[in-house]
């Protein structure tokens, strides 16, 4: 089977004022839809990022894939590497002395695995369409037949200065009570049955007080917290300290793999990362540090689902667990996370997800893709289990066309409020 014609096609979709660590999510997320064709009139999909640096190399490699073999990755990996290689030179030849290299810039190892993973999702599609057999099968068959995700907690602002449209159903989130009756709505309208709360917002003490607010309303289940490395050492330590016994693990609460493991000598938590540990060359000195203990996977920028069952293989072998990061992603993505999830050895914690966030999605409403008891059902399809609405990729790329967002930039919008704003971590050195 072999592919015949792609398209990449950028979206946006419409982000609620979320807060973090570096400053407050744009009024659009970008996301690319690929919609692969096989000369049996077959069609594969794949979601990945959608700035533009994303859509110059997805654009650039789509072009070079026509006429290869679906199953032939090895080689769709080769014409990645060779095109991002290209596109590096021309820039670095063409540009005036002393100038910078965006593009160089951005063709490292993750950003290489990204654009390798946009194209094997919808491969594995193919594939599996055309043995009938779904994704998970492809990758060695499903441990479980359901996955489950984490209500993903964020403070957050009412609405976006300038209202570029309607106010989201989620009001202000500003301190501990807000956020619980936040987690409460997420749990009764989804069924989750963990919590996970991005923090680095307010000062430690408060996000402690939070998650201890959170702990007195839900005293059975799992909470963690993601600060985005806003806190020293010494904070880190101070807050697993005052948290023990109420977190599961606490995730990225400083920077790099060295800081990780004395944070991870110094409390009795795991810690988990999606920061310090993000392709196979980070694995040695995770192991040799001991931290962190949870690596959190993402196919994006892992080089795909084949990838990602290597990465379980190697954490199951060192004896690192697994959970799952998610970025802004729409249906198409969840789809091919649950197909990870269900065949993933390593993974012990339930997964990150954005999708409560997203009032707008590519899938068509028919679509068995549903959260239930905070779970999804492994999809049993042919290939991702998925149908794309056309008519929605249309109108979301037109939103792309329409709303002027073009690279991801949380630091921006917050600067727009605080104009001394600069998004450097840490940013907390107190308790």
């Amino acid at each position: 089977m072999r592919i015949t014609s792609i398209s990449v096609t950028p979206v946006a979709v419409q982000d609620p004022p979320l807060l973090n660590s570096e400053g407050v999510h744009q009024t659009h997320a970008l996301r690319s839809i690929i919609k692969m064709t096989a000369d049996d009139g077959s069609v594969g999909w794949g979601e990945t990022y959608g700035d533009d640096i994303m859509l110059r190399w997805l654009g650039a490699v789509a072009e070079r894939l026509v006429g290869i073999d679906v199953l032939d990755v090895h080689r769709i990996e080769a014409v990645v590497d060779a095109e991002l290689d290209a596109g590096v030179h021309e820039e670095v030849a063409a540009a005036p002395a002393g100038a910078g290299y965006p593009m160089a810039d951005a063709a490292s190892a993750k950003t290489r695995a990204a654009v390798l993973s946009a194209f094997e999702v919808p491969c594995l599609d193919l594939i599996g369409k055309s043995l009938g057999v779904p994704v998970s099968a492809l990758l060695g068959g499903a441990r479980r037949d359901r996955v489950d995700y984490s209500a993903y907690l964020f403070y957050k602002w009412a609405e976006h200065p300038g209202r570029p449209y309607a106010a989201d159903s989620w009001g202000e989130v500003l301190d501990a009570a807000a956020m619980v009756g936040e987690a409460r709505r997420m749990v009764d309208e989804y069924g989750f049955r963990s919590l996970k709360v991005k923090g680095g917002v307010l000062t430690p003490a408060e996000e402690v007080e939070t998650v201890r607010a959170l702990r007195a309303e839900f005293p059975t289940l799992p909470i963690r917290i993601d600060p985005n490395a806003a806190w020293t050492v010494d904070v880190a330590v101070a807050v697993g300290e005052a948290l023990e016994g109420d977190l599961e693990y606490l995730e990225d609460p400083v920077a790099g793999t060295a800081a990780m493991a004395e944070v991870a000598r110094r409390v009795k938590m795991p810690l988990a990362t999606n920061m310090c540990v993000t392709a196979f060359e980070d694995l040695p000195e995770a192991v040799r540090e001991g931290a962190p203990q949870v690596i959190l996977s993402d196919h994006h920028f892992w080089g795909g689902l084949r990838r990602s069952v290597q990465l379980d293989t190697l954490c199951h072998t060192f004896g690192i667990e697994l959970s799952m990061h998610s970025n802004t992603h729409l249906g198409i993505s969840l789809a091919a996370m649950t197909h990870f999830g269900a065949v993933s050895r390593s993974l012990a914690y339930s997964c990150d997800t954005h999708t409560p966030w997203q009032t707008e999605d590519v899938l068509a409403a028919e679509t068995p893709l549903r959260f239930e008891g905070g779970a999804v059902r492994v999809p049993t399809a042919p290939g991702l289990g998925i149908e794309v609405d056309e008519d929605a990729v249309a109108r979301l790329h037109q939103q792309w066309r329409e709303c002027g967002v073009r690279t991801r930039d949380d630091v921006t919008p917050m600067r727009a409020v605080d104009p001394t704003w600069t998004g450097d971590v840490p940013r907390f050195t107190t308790l």
